[in-house]
C-alpha cells in the first residue's frame, strides 16, 4: 500500500465520482419511469395536471398545506372568484 495521501485522495474521489454517476443513472431511470406512469395514468383518462397538483400538495407539511390554502381563498375572495 502505497503511503503517497495523493493516491488515497484519488481512489477516494473515484469512488465518489462513481456512486454519483451510479445514482445519475438510476434518478435516469426513475424519472422514466415516472414518465411511463403518468402517460398510462393519462391514457386511463386521468388529468396529469391534477395528477401532479395532487403529487405536490401530499409533500408539503399539514400546516404548510393549510397556510397555503387559507392565503389562497383569502386572494380568491378578493378578485371576487368566490
Amino acid at each position: 500500500m502505497s503511503n503517497d495521501p495523493y493516491s488515497v485522495t484519488a481512489d477516494e474521489l473515484k469512488q465518489f465520482i462513481e456512486r454519483v454517476e451510479q445514482l445519475e443513472a438510476e434518478k435516469k431511470d426513475i424519472a422514466e419511469q415516472i414518465k411511463e406512469t403518468m402517460a398510462e395514468a393519462k391514457g386511463r383518462g386521468y388529468d396529469t395536471k391534477a395528477l401532479r397538483k395532487i403529487l405536490a400538495l401530499r409533500k408539503k407539511k399539514p400546516d404548510e398545506l393549510a397556510e397555503e390554502e387559507a392565503v389562497l381563498e383569502v386572494y380568491k375572495a378578493a378578485l371576487g372568484m368566490i
